[in-house]
């Protein structure tokens, strides 16, 4: 009970202290589509869609669930990493193990990131993990600091539109998620990166017919990719639009 106290005040104030804070230039909005644990459907169906409209996305992985089975779907397995990476989607970081990181202090989290970037290492030597996403969205104030000297970004779950002064450590990301969010839900938020020429992001897990509580039908990637088309608004993933903010 302690330890999911402190984890959410922990996450509240990462909110609010910003680590490495950044303004956006003047420029047209963009969009992302990002998985987090990277489901077997993510890397099939899911990839697929965004090939077919000309984007590609970032896959936050946890090495550990790489080709596990979970309750929900099976993790994706080294080859197709290799083939998503070679495809030029992006592969992003989690902690290896999964581990949240309001739960671990800097040494722990030093290793995980380790872990990690050495299996990816092992599966393809030009993988390169620059960008990181807390698992289960919740940050940690003091990790924020840290992660800032080893990767570009941190994106959390928090919903909005990245706009104005962001910062790169506590990046927003809204659920492309069936039990969250409809076709209605969708169209605001791109309507509201329209409005303020931002960055938005969705997250999700699975892509499928069927999906778990924490994914998404192929038909709903669907209406979202295509109402990036609608509103001429480039499908990028993390590492390319800071690129272009010049992060």
């Amino acid at each position: 009970m302690l330890s999911s106290l402190n984890g959410r005040l922990s996450n509240r104030l990462a909110r609010h202290f910003r680590a490495t804070p950044h303004r956006l230039p003047t420029h047209a909005p963009m969009v992302s589509f990002t998985f987090d644990d990277a489901p077997d459907s993510a890397a099939g169906e899911g990839a697929a869609l965004l090939e077919a409209h000309g984007g590609r996305g970032t896959f936050y992985i946890a090495g550990s669930l790489i080709d596990q089975p979970d309750d929900h779907w099976r993790g994706l397995s080294n080859d197709a990493i290799v083939r998503l990476h070679q495809a030029g989607h992006e592969i992003g970081c989690h902690t290896f193990s999964h581990l949240r990181a309001v739960d671990l202090d800097e040494s722990a989290m030093a290793r995980e990131i380790e872990l990690n970037r050495s299996h990816f290492r092992g599966i393809d030597s030009s993988i390169r993990l620059e960008n990181f996403a807390y698992p289960y969205g919740l940050a940690s104030v003091w990790r924020k600091p840290q992660l800032a000297r080893i990767f570009r970004s941190a994106r959390g779950i928090l919903p909005g539109v990245n706009s104005d002064v962001i910062d790169l450590q506590f990046l927003r990301a809204s659920p492309l998620v069936n039990c969250e969010i409809d076709t209605d839900g969708v169209d605001r938020y791109f309507d509201d990166a329209v409005a303020s020429g931002g960055w938005l992001i969705f997250y999700g897990h699975d892509v499928a017919d069927a999906p778990s509580p924490y994914g998404c039908t192929p038909a709903l990637l669907h209406h979202a990719l295509e109402a990036a088309e609608k509103r001429s608004m480039p499908i990028v993933t993390v590492a390319e639009a800071l690129r272009r903010i010049g992060a």
